[in-house]
């Protein structure tokens, strides 16, 4: 199989992955590349997510670095072939390549969640409310590049709606819940949505509200992507330059428990519901 032109974030994390193997293995890529019988620079692109390994490729690399850990292995094996070409991809020469790769994240993701300060979850935004946020960005965009970015999220949303649906829990600060973008009506109106959202059996919305005495977040819209083991978790910082991709064990501890934290501190479903509703009548 050719080097793909451009990993995606899935591609990158599996080459991730099996150097960390191979390292922890004591083994250098070149003596790596001697137990496949394979030119060292043909393991060091699949390493860095450039070459589409197959799964019986990945059971070898995984048995020569004395791995035993067979669950993760198999979560391995499941990354392998050649590039998905899910919906995102049609939004390549259009948006950041960081978008991409955060819908193809929520695509695989087992559980996903999310906390949020000022904004809406983004899988819980309404098309005019996007928008109407999408109208704060510095620099500006451009009318067309808006409408690129609704549709784009918009479609994100059916992660939560088709197929197998993905455990949500959102955990929205109080805040959020008042920044009314976009003026009355669409302030109100994406409020009457995430009160509805909030009704189907797999999102859960919690409202983390005024007054309290601790805030254990820096205030960034985080998401945690669980993964098919807890070793292929991922974190995702949406910041000013675009998303940041956290995968170390120590992050996702650290963010784990951060939501734990925000969550265990937040209204519980339906004082966080009684909470929009009155904030959605008063608007």
């Amino acid at each position: 199989m050719p080097p793909a032109p451009t990993a995606t974030l899935r591609q990158q994390r599996l080459g991730a992955e099996l150097r960390k193997l191979r390292e922890r293995a004591g083994l250098t890529s070149t003596a790596a590349a001697a137990l496949l019988s394979a030119p060292q620079a043909r393991l060091s692109n699949i390493e860095a997510g450039r070459y589409a390994v197959s799964a019986d490729r990945v059971r070898t690399l995984a048995r020569n670095y004395s791995c035993a850990d067979e669950t993760y292995v198999d979560a391995l094996a499941g990354m392998t072939g050649a590039r998905t070409r899910g919906w995102w991809e049609e939004y390549r020469d259009n948006l950041p390549s960081g978008l991409l790769d955060l819908a193809e994240l929520e695509h695989h993701a087992h559980a996903i969640r999310v906390a949020v300060t000022v904004h809406m979850p983004g899988l819980l935004q309404t098309p005019e409310h996007a928008r109407a946020t999408m109208r704060e960005a510095v620099p500006p965009l451009r009318p067309y590049e808006i409408e690129h970015r609704v549709s784009y999220r918009v479609k994100r949303q059916a992660v939560l709606f088709e197929g197998t649906l993905t455990p949500y829990v959102a955990i929205v600060h109080e805040a959020a819940l008042h920044m009314g973008f976009g003026g009355p009506d669409i302030a109100r109106a994406q409020l009457h949505h995430l009160l509805e959202m909030s009704e189907e059996d797999s999102i859960s919305v919690r409202v983390l509200p005024f007054g309290q005495t601790g805030f254990p977040a820096a205030g960034q819209p985080i998401t945690y992507a669980t993964g098919p083991v807890p070793q292929l978790d991922t974190v995702v910082l949406d910041t000013d330059h675009g998303c940041d991709f956290l995968n170390a064990e120590a992050q996702l501890h650290r963010y784990r428990s951060v939501l734990d934290r925000m969550e265990s501190r937040a209204l519980s479903e339906s004082e966080s519901r009684d909470l929009i509703h009155r904030t959605a009548a008063a608007i």
